[in-house]
């Protein structure tokens, strides 16, 4: 149709010479061509032209028999837009609830009480909410794990989240677990470590620990933790239509790679979950492979039993492709989100809880923590000090969950660990610095600092790095805020202010968007309503 047209528009010009009509309208058709070539719809069918014709001809063969009787629904889902979906931060919603823009349709994601799917995508670098970690951008079917532990883990947990970057599902465990849990969230690869520490200091949850270790290094904590999350590195599949780097990397060869690596991940941590503890296996990806033979796999050699819960049908997800499994399968045209894969096991023989391995160590920075006696300086920074113990290291001063004290200061020793608690600011001779994730802390005292309510236009200065006016303040720390949200801080000198974020967090674009798009607008009243208008 678009070609008839465009044949149609010049046709004049071509045969009959200049005409103004046909050339304003040939005008207007080029321009519209040159949209359609650069839009997101155009991309992703040229994915799947490039998935179907050139690398992954032996994907398209495995689906036909993988789903023989849905396959051409399926790739027909891969050419469609994918959904944009976001998931509440709960604990900064609760103090500080707002609503939906009008002009943003929300619609909520089924299995998440905090997922909800946006009308539209804005631009999210822009949205100062954003920065603050009032919600984090999540794909929709990775939410459906804030169901799978609200059905499984009803006491407080100690849980291991494996492959954790770049956060998503750590999020969702700091929120869905029981009070009193722990959450450990660990990354292997260094650059994406350090993501994942940003995003979890936005969320302001104190029960966390990130670390930048292999999965073998869990070694030192035997039997020791009730709930390990391998959400494992794999094929990605089921990220074809909002990935083109996983369309151009898949084969037969690297599904048997991934397959592989994934076992080995797998047998590496798996002392470390106790004996009656749930592990959650979970990929993006679809073929069983990396899915249900897997499953088989740690049932029969690891020694576990897949552990099954209802799922309301009109949800639309599937069981597994095997028999024998119980897992739980997203596919796009089914479910209104990408691919996912899902099983839970429980680990085989008795309860007991093992002993940490105190002959393991590795070189670190945290040998010299040391608990504090005058705490007097700190206590009015955090909500609860009662609930916590400050401790130094190096002169950085850090809240850690009294209740969680000695197992967070064992990992300090034992592994590579980037963040734990609330890291409260650093101790320079005389003066204190308070530190970003202090702003970010929901813990942190709302009296504890002048609070300072900036525009839009400042909110986005600050997070670029910029020098934004203060009037009329008194000297030292401020906290900037936006929308009643702390941003950071600023630290104000009188003739002039310096700006506190973080510099590797800024902003880097120069631009703003023409249309300010901005999910939340105003405050609800009532904080028990839903944040939809």
């Amino acid at each position: 149709m678009l070609l008839y047209n465009l044949f149609v528009t010049f046709a004049p010009v071509l045969f009959t010479g200049y005409n103004p009509k046909a050339s304003l309208a040939c005008k207007n058709w080029m321009q519209l061509l040159k949209k359609w070539l650069f839009s997101d719809v155009f991309r992703r069918q040229s994915w799947v032209m490039v998935m179907i014709m050139k690398s992954t001809e032996d994907f398209v063969r495995s689906m036909r028999s993988l789903i023989p009787h849905e396959a051409e629904a399926f790739f027909s889902a891969l050419e469609e837009d994918a959904p944009v979906s976001i998931r509440l931060n709960p604990t900064k919603f609760r103090r500080n609830p707002l609503c939906f823009s009008p002009e943003m349709v929300a619609q909520t994601v089924p299995w998440s009480q905090w997922g909800y799917y946006l009308s539209e995508r804005p631009s999210f670098t822009f949205d100062p909410l954003f920065h603050a970690g009032y919600y984090y951008v999540q794909e929709a079917s990775s939410m459906f794990l804030e169901y799978v532990v609200r059905q499984l883990v009803h006491e407080p947990a100690m849980c291991l989240d494996l492959c954790a970057a770049p956060g998503g599902k750590s999020a969702i465990l700091l929120s869905s677990l029981p009070e009193g849990s722990l959450v450990v969230s660990n990354e292997i690869v260094r650059q994406r470590a350090c993501v994942l520490s940003e995003n979890l200091i936005k969320l302001g949850q104190s029960n966390a620990a990130v670390c930048n270790n292999a999965p073998a290094d869990f070694a030192a904590f035997p039997r020791f933790f009730d709930l390990v999350l391998v959400d494992a590195p794999c094929s990605g599949e089921g990220m074809f239509r909002k990935s083109e780097n996983a369309v151009a990397e898949w084969s037969l060869k690297n599904v048997e790679m991934c397959a592989s690596r994934q076992r080995n991940i797998l047998t590496d941590v798996w002392d470390a979950l106790k004996p009656g503890g749930l592990l959650i296996y979970s990929t993006c990806t679809y073929n069983v492979y990396e899915n249900e033979e897997n499953v088989r796999w740690i049932a029969d050699e690891l020694g576990a039993e897949c552990v099954s819960f209802p799922v309301d049908e009109s949800w639309g997800i599937s069981p597994a492709l095997l028999s024998g499994v119980e897992a739980y399968r997203f596919f796009p045209h089914k479910v209104k989100g990408e691919g996912l894969f899902v099983a839970v096991l429980r680990k085989s023989a008795s309860t007991k809880r093992g002993t940490i391995n105190n002959s393991f160590r590795q070189k670190n920075k945290n040998r010299g923590i040391s608990f504090l006696n005058d705490i007097a300086e700190y206590v009015s920074l955090l909500q609860n000090p009662d609930d916590f113990c400050f401790v130094e290291n190096r002169g950085r001063i850090t809240a850690l969950p009294r209740t969680h004290v000695e197992i967070l200061l064992t990992l300090a020793q034992k592994l590579r660990v980037m963040s734990l608690g609330i890291d409260i600011g650093n101790k320079k001779g005389c003066d204190f610095i308070p530190t970003h994730a202090l702003a970010m802390s929901t813990q942190l005292n709302p009296d504890a600092f002048c609070r300072q309510e900036v525009s839009y236009e400042q909110a986005i200065a600050y997070l670029r790095g910029e020098t934004i006016a203060l009037d009329r303040l008194p000297l030292g720390f401020v906290l900037i805020a936006y929308k009643n949200e702390p941003l950071g801080f600023v630290k104000n000198l009188g003739n002039r202010t310096n700006n506190l974020y973080p510099r590797e967090w800024r902003i880097r674009s120069s631009h703003l968007p023409e249309k300010r798009e901005e999910p939340f607008g105003m405050v609800i009243e009532d904080s028990t309503k839903n944040p939809i208008p």
